[in-house]
């Protein structure tokens, strides 16, 4: 199965910029795809973590983290959420938070930042390692998606619908086409 790997604190655009692309066609022995802008990759060739681990350990800055997600764990979740419905409110984003690790003492759900007073996010649904939730467009909330590390523990990476959304349908793409290579025709 897929791996996805999520990049944080990298500079993916303006002067000087990481290009993700760039680094997927270097990572081309693990079949990488980059997904957006975002640092975001779809790694349908992960051989071992620990060989994938070092190739992007040597593409990349010191100070870059990285948070894996296996494919299944995201397409369990999609069985759950419709990733490809909008938000009913268009003041709100939808996200999902990627976690390094599970959380150790998972909060009480739903929770919000601030817990009082208007909140700016908001999370509603907690696996092992994927935190689903909301936030509102505001210059704030940056801020306050970066206070998900200290709420769960671990390093978190945050990506907006939009981008999970077409994570799982090259997930769902990749599967299909894995599956028609395996299973023969009827008849065959």
């Amino acid at each position: 199965m897929a791996l996805i790997v999520l990049l944080r604190g990298i500079n993916v655009g303006g002067h000087r910029a990481f290009r993700p692309k760039l680094l997927a066609r270097e990572l081309r022995a693990f079949d990488v795809v980059s997904i957006g802008a975002t640092g975001t990759f779809v790694v349908r060739n992960p051989r071992s973590r620990a060989h994938l681990r070092a190739a992007l350990h040597s593409r990349l800055p010191a100070t870059t983290e990285f948070v894996f997600c296996e494919g299944r764990d995201l397409l369990q979740l999609a069985t759950r959420i419709p990733f490809d419905e909008p938000s009913p409110d268009p003041s709100l984003i939808r996200f999902v938070s990627f976690l390094a690790t599970a959380s150790r003492a998972p909060p009480s759900l739903p929770f919000t930042i601030p817990q009082s007073g208007d909140w700016f996010v908001r999370v509603t649904t907690l696996t092992k390692r994927l935190a689903v939730g909301e936030y509102r467009r505001h210059m704030k909330t940056i801020g306050y998606l970066g206070q998900l590390d200290t709420v769960f523990g671990t390093l978190v990476t945050t990506r907006s619908w939009t981008t999970v959304n077409a994570i799982v349908q090259l997930l769902k793409a990749s599967g299909r086409t894995h599956d028609e290579k395996r299973t023969p025709l009827a008849g065959q």
